[in-house]
């Protein structure tokens, strides 16, 4: 049995925005546009909170971002078709995502990040994927080439999102 999550986008266009809309998983995509899903590595107590970062960032910016970190999650929960709250939150990230308008991914080094490498092959000719990879990342090598092949624009740190955002939501 798989959860349906209540989906109600809203297709507004920029200039109706007033400030950044915030939406954690699993809440209702009530999507403004342009929208941004924040990818990338969870692994909990070894992922840096980096979409905090990225939050705080665009904290001004007339935007809705998507942000799959849930408040309360249990790492005890099965991870299995038939575990609602696992479902839940795979069918929320995956439909946000395909929503989505920019999907911007990091790769922290201090973490193995299996889901995001998934995650990226799925939406590697989707045109709407900014990647970071720092070094250290284990398989940069891989993330490098499938972004070079893809011709998926790639950052070398955090620090650099602002500026490439920038373009983005002008």
């Amino acid at each position: 049995m798989f959860y349906e999550h209540a989906i109600k986008p809203i297709n507004l266009q920029h200039k109706n925005l007033i400030k950044m809309q915030l939406i954690t998983a699993p809440e209702p995509l009530e999507i403004l546009h342009p929208s941004i899903f924040l990818a990338g590595s969870i692994e909990q107590d070894r992922a840096t909170r980096w979409q905090d970062t990225i939050i705080a960032t665009l904290a001004k910016e007339k935007c809705t971002i998507l942000n799959p970190r849930r408040k309360h999650w249990d790492s005890s929960w099965d991870q299995s078709l038939l575990n609602l709250h696992f479902n839940q939150q795979v069918n929320w990230e995956l439909t946000a995502m395909e929503m989505a308008d920019l999907i911007f991914m990091y790769f922290d080094p201090a973490t193995k990040s299996p889901v995001t490498l998934l995650e990226l092959g799925l939406f590697a000719t989707s045109k709407k994927l900014v990647v970071c990879c720092p070094n250290g990342f284990w398989r940069k090598g891989n993330v490098d080439f499938i972004c070079k092949k893809y011709n998926i624009e790639q950052l070398p740190g955090l620090e650099n999102f602002t500026v490439s955002i920038a373009d983005y939501l002008a």
